[in-house]
């Protein structure tokens, strides 16, 4: 905005000066004319070397040299020209110039000032040289001053609310930035969890429940595993054949190898988010097939459609209920349903008993893929804000509706001080000119009424209503005409013309949202009336017309460069802040998500070192082998303690209890029986509590060989858990129920531990602090 007031303030100087000085020089005697170019030519030199500044900064104090010239210049051209004629051209010129130096110096609100003291001692050295014994009339020197205080007042209105809007922009982009990094974060928490399902979860399950099997596929699969678990999902780049990397889907060894007959039609092309998504829900599919279907054949099919890809595998299997799958069962809602919705496609599953399943993923838009592939390479991988166009606009409404507003408001400060600050006081000394008085105070009185109108609307933050607007552009436009067709035609322009500097501005702040178009009809139809009521009496005179043609320079052109300059920063400036400010709401978004990503990706592999990653590296490569009878027991804790990770988002009343379950059907599907009874109201617990309060019972269960009992009781300040196991396997892992986990805490979970001979009982309590206000009833 600096810059564009800066540049609006060298131009306006300049085109003022060339235009006045040319009418100036037009009212000069042939003699003096020379020695008024002689001034005059050097200003207009000033004021071309200011306009190239624009382009090529140059020093300060070379510039205010050339502006504090231009005026000195300006002033002695007074007494050169002589006459009423040069002194409406000096004030025209020295007036506009103090005015504009308020935006060209507006960061530098002494050199500006300096100026206008410097402009107000030219007008009256300027006086004194060309009427010589006669005192310096005061009038115009309050008018410029007046002007310069309206000036600087108008900047700092519209830079105070420029800067709202920033204040505001930043809030609203600071609030549109979190929620996008807390949508990234469960995008890829999803992601992870379902990755986590799918690998390492998978594996150490069935190494917990096997016993003489054929493990010659283990060592590859725990590799794979971790080489998984240690990329960074969501920073997938670029697009993917999906039909090459459908011919990729793992079949499985031995005993658990799925026979894929594959009708694949390539390429086909598609982002790489969906295509690994679509790939790992295949992969589960295919697991899913050689577990549960009784059959060891499937087809895959893919193939392409209007709108994107759709792939299908079915199978001729036992088939099930989709409907009776427990919500905790992670394969079907979380790594096939729920990883293709995250990706921005769909996924489906149709199967009956005894009629096989079919798994169908569709990916829409294919339209929209290589859009999505450059947004995604232009952002370094990050994932992208949504609605990026959408906080564009809202940033470009939002800095506009400010500046207009605070442009309105400083117009509508000009017309009132202005008109009654100088309207006012040639209203009432002239009144012995007007014919009728009457009809010209009338006029006054109906001006301010339509100044005070408009400003009850603006004051209050509202609009001005379509209906309003139009009575009072009407009412200015008759004002226009009663004072031009009530004044004498040779007074046209002069010091009784007081509506003829006023009427634009009240225009002007009731069409300050249009198009200058709009103004400048208007400015048009109203000079277009003054011109018709001097030209009706008679055709002026040459120095007559050039007195009026400087008056309509300073007043009216004045007020269209005003109106100019508002549109330039409606729909100039806003758009062109608004789009940095979005890019760079961007750039940080991107930054944080791409931060936060990195550092749950860290927090999460740190937390799997303890005993996860152990293991798959014992098991990848040959340190721990699957028939030791320690290491299936460890794999079923760190398969208990995932299924309770994966049920922490789901969405239930009670929490605690869900994710218990979780963990009690691992070990139930290794042949452990499990009573679970539970006592008093649930309340809430929060996570990091859970996560302590149930791992003392995941490594008990995870190593119990056939009966468990876990109970439950809660109280109105506190919660236990317990866990009673006849037969728990002995070794160090039964030590490790006793201490939190691999993890530094502040959840005050105490944990109490007894052993007689092979019987075990844990228990982990909570009890609520005094201070947190949370009732467990």
């Amino acid at each position: 905005m600096i810059l564009t007031l800066e540049r609006y303030g060298v131009w306006l100087r300049s085109t003022v000066v060339c235009l006045c000085g040319a009418l100036g020089v037009g009212l000069a005697d042939g003699a003096e004319i020379p020695l008024a170019m002689s001034l005059l030519v050097p200003a207009v030199l000033a004021c071309g070397v200011r306009l190239y500044a624009l382009r090529r900064p140059l020093p300060s104090a070379l510039l205010w040299t050339l502006d504090a010239a231009v005026l000195v210049l300006t002033g002695l051209s007074q007494p050169v020209l002589g006459g009423d004629g040069a002194d409406v051209m000096v004030e025209a010129i020295v007036g506009i110039c103090v005015v504009a130096f308020q935006y060209e110096w507006a960061t530098r609100p002494v050199a500006a000032f300096g100026l206008a003291a410097l402009g107000t001692a030219v007008c009256v050295l300027g006086d004194v040289l060309s009427s010589p014994g006669h005192s310096p009339d005061v009038v115009p020197l309050v008018r410029m001053f007046v002007q310069v205080g309206l000036s600087r007042a108008a900047y700092l209105m519209v830079r105070a609310r420029a800067r709202a809007a920033d204040r505001s922009a930043a809030a609203r982009a600071a609030s549109r930035r979190e929620a996008a990094v807390a949508a990234a974060r469960r995008a890829t928490e999803r992601e992870y969890l379902a990755t986590l399902h799918d690998t390492a979860s998978a594996t150490l399950l069935m190494v917990s429940q096997g016993d003489g099997r054929d493990w010659s596929w283990l060592p590859p699969r725990a590799r794979q595993d971790l080489e998984a678990l240690s990329a960074m999902p969501g920073f997938e780049t670029g697009s993917v054949d999906l039909a090459a990397l459908l011919g990729c889907v793992p079949e499985g060894e031995g005993p658990a190898r799925v026979q894929l007959k594959t009708r694949i039609d390539g390429p086909l092309v598609i982002p790489s988010g969906p295509g690994l998504a679509i790939f790992n829900g295949v992969r589960e599919a295919v697991t899913n097939v050689a577990r549960h279907a009784g059959v060891r054949e499937a087809e895959l099919r893919a193939w392409a459609e209007e709108d994107g890809a759709v792939v299908e595998l079915s199978d001729l299997g036992r088939g099930f209920d989709p409907e009776s799958v427990p919500a905790r069962r992670r394969g079907i809602s979380g790594s096939i349903i729920g990883r293709m919705h995250t990706a921005g496609g769909s996924a489906s599953v149709t199967s009956h008993p005894g009629t096989g399943t079919r798994v169908q993923w569709r990916w829409h838009g294919r339209a929209r893929a290589s859009q999505a592939v450059d947004e995604t390479q232009a952002t370094g991988g990050v994932p992208r804000p949504p609605r990026v166009q959408a906080q564009h606009t809202a940033a470009v409404r939002l800095i506009r509706g400010q500046l207009l507003y605070g442009a309105q408001l400083a117009v509508l400060l000009i017309s009132l001080v202005w008109q009654f600050a100088i309207s006012l006081r040639r209203l009432i000394v002239h009144q012995d000119v007007y014919s009728p008085a009457w009809a010209q105070t009338a006029a006054f009185v109906c001006l301010a009424a339509v100044a005070v109108a408009g400003g009850a609307y603006l004051l209050r933050g509202r609009q001005i209503p379509p209906r309003v607007r139009g009575w009072s552009l009407g009412s200015v436009l008759a004002v226009s005409a009663v004072c031009a067709f009530t004044l004498p035609p040779e007074q046209s322009t002069g010091p009784p013309d007081w509506a003829f500097g006023v009427v634009g501005w009240h225009a002007l702040f009731l069409l300050a949202d249009l198009r200058v178009r709009f103004f400048a009809a208007f400015l048009g139809a109203h000079m277009g009336l003054n011109a018709t009521a001097v030209f009706l009496s008679g055709a002026p005179t040459a120095a007559e017309l050039a007195v009026m043609g400087i008056s309509t320079i300073s007043a009216c052109g004045f007020q269209l460069s005003v109106g100019v300059l508002v549109t330039r920063l409606l729909h100039g400036t806003a758009p062109a802040a608004g789009t940095a400010a979005a890019r760079e709401e961007e750039m940080r978004t991107r930054e944080r998500i791409h931060e936060d990503m990195q550092r749950d990706h860290k927090e999460r592999y740190r937390a799997l070192t303890a005993t996860t990653v152990p293991l798959l590296l014992g098991l990848g490569h040959g340190v721990l082998s699957p028939n030791d009878e320690e290491v299936r027991l460890r794999c079923g804790v760190e398969a208990a303690r995932m299924r309770r990770l994966f049920a922490e988002g789901d969405a239930v009343s009670d929490p605690l209890l869900n994710e218990l379950r979780a963990c009690v059907e691992v070990v139930e599907h290794q042949g452990v029986t499990v009573s679970l009874a539970v006592r008093g109201r649930p309340g809430e617990v929060p996570v990091e509590v859970r996560r302590e309060l149930i791992d003392p019972l995941a490594v008990i269960l995870g190593r119990t060989r056939s009966t468990a009992r876990v109970t439950v009781v809660w109280t109105p300040r506190a919660v236990r858990v317990s866990v009673v196991s006849e037969d728990c396997a002995g070794g160090r892992g039964t030590e490790e129920a006793a201490h939190p986990h691999g993890r530094a805490t502040d959840a005050k979970v105490t944990v109490e531990r007894t052993t007689r001979g092979g019987s075990v009982w844990v228990e982990a309590g909570w009890r609520r602090p005094a201070a947190s206000g949370v009732e467990l009833t």
